[in-house]
């Protein structure tokens, strides 16, 4: 992982689309079904959209039916952060990039092997990109 990124607030407006900065900065959630990602079957790695570290890859992306973007595994253990979620009155999993803080989603324990987890992460924190040549 990449050195540590802080940013003031400002410094995020100026850098993130509001939907972006909502998300990925006040821990906000889009609607199921309307992110870039959520059915997109491109091969490649998606990036934090605050730092662009590497934080998952196509190979472990799956349909859940959720409506996010699911993956069963970070593209390495060390790039995400994982915090108690109490919010909306049920306790989660919240997912942050360990490099900038973003929030990016929560993980569940009813993903598909090998892991069991799903990753349900925001199209708003992450950005992809494709991997040239491979995309159907």
């Amino acid at each position: 992982m990449a050195e540590k990124i802080q940013k003031t607030d400002a410094e995020w407006r100026a850098q993130l689309t509001p939907e972006q900065y909502q998300v990925a900065r006040l821990k906000g959630t889009e609607r199921a079904f309307t992110g870039a990602y959520w059915d997109t079957k491109d091969v490649g790695v998606y990036r934090c959209i605050c730092c662009n570290e590497e934080l998952f890859r196509s190979d472990e992306k799956f349909d859940s039916g959720c409506g996010w973007p699911s993956f069963t595994a970070p593209a390495s253990p060390e790039v995400v952060g994982e915090h108690a979620d109490d919010s909306f009155f049920m306790r989660r999993t919240e997912v942050v990039c360990n490099r900038c803080g973003a929030h990016l989603g929560h993980v569940f324990n009813d993903g598909p092997a090998p892991t069991g987890l799903r990753y349900c992460i925001n199209s708003a924190s992450i950005s992809l990109e494709p991997k040239q040549g491979e995309n159907p």
